[in-house]
């Protein structure tokens, strides 16, 4: 008799790591309401998705955020310059660097001050929108959820 001792995750378990995303659309941006991150980060992990999570809690202005989400997602250097080099890091680049899972992303306590006003906000959660219709139309998941600070 042959018995193996690898541990393997049992089925069931798998299954229910990433039920917070039934239901979701596998390309959606939505505010993260009902979810918790750390359930987020369970799914990203079970489905073997990618998990992108940026905390702007301390961010007060546009280049705040900008720079708080190339370093917590570990993007290039030139996404600190405007939305336009965010979108670019986020898509091509990454298309271009081989076959992609799928993402998760988690945009946590955006700012809501005079300093990053509503417009921004819009301007910020479209480039994530804009992102997750590119992976859309190459058939590869792309969910984010965002709350306000």
């Amino acid at each position: 008799m042959n018995m193996s001792l690898r541990q393997e995750t049992p089925a069931p378990q798998r299954a229910t790591a990433d039920a917070p995303l039934r239901g979701v659309r596998p390309n959606i941006v939505q505010s993260i309401r009902a979810f918790r991150v750390q359930e987020l980060q369970d799914a990203a992990q079970a489905l073997g998705q990618h998990f992108l999570y940026a905390n702007l809690a301390n961010a007060q202005t546009k280049q705040d955020v900008l720079d708080l989400i190339g370093q917590q997602f570990m993007l290039s250097t030139h996404v600190g310059k405007n939305f336009d080099a965010l979108y670019d890091s986020m898509t091509d680049p990454l298309h271009k660097s081989g076959p992609q899972p799928g993402f998760i992303a988690v945009l946590e306590h955006i700012p809501a001050n005079t300093k990053f006003d509503k417009e921004a906000r819009e301007q910020l959660l479209d480039i994530f929108r804009d992102a997750s219709d590119y992976w859309g139309d190459r058939k590869i998941p792309f969910r984010c959820f965002y709350s306000f600070l």
